[in-house]
């Protein structure tokens, strides 16, 4: 029995760390987002945001409080974040609550314009 309290627990902390994740996913400074994530195995959840910067699907990591993920937001940026938490069980149930910080980054954005390279003649 303890062995399978071990494997909910765990899974509660991969969750709550990718909900930290995906939370900053489509989020920049000082914006705010929130997300559901579902494990697919240990370590490792597929999720979907909502945040100031839109809806955000994307995958991510977790061991411990700490979580990093990739998505894709409505507009096709793609955003990558990282973050830590907490989280406490909702009443007797397998569902949990949790809060916690992180920072994101756009990593491709294809509506800006590609820079061009040093000597290029166009």
């Amino acid at each position: 029995m303890a062995r399978m309290n071990t494997a909910r627990s765990s899974s509660r902390r991969v969750l709550a760390s990718t909900v930290i994740a995906i939370g900053t996913l489509g989020a920049g400074c000082g914006s705010v987002g929130a997300g559901v994530g579902v494990p697919i195995f240990p370590g490792v959840s597929i999720g979907l945001g909502l945040g100031s910067g839109g809806v955000t699907a994307g995958i991510g990591a977790g061991a411990g409080p700490i979580g990093v993920g990739v998505g894709v937001n409505h507009r096709g940026q793609v955003s990558g974040g990282i973050g830590a938490g907490v989280s406490a069980p909702v009443g007797n149930s397998d569902a949990r609550v949790g809060v916690g910080v992180g920072t994101g980054t756009v990593l491709y954005d294809p509506h800006e314009a590609p820079s061009k390279a040093p000597g290029s003649r166009r």
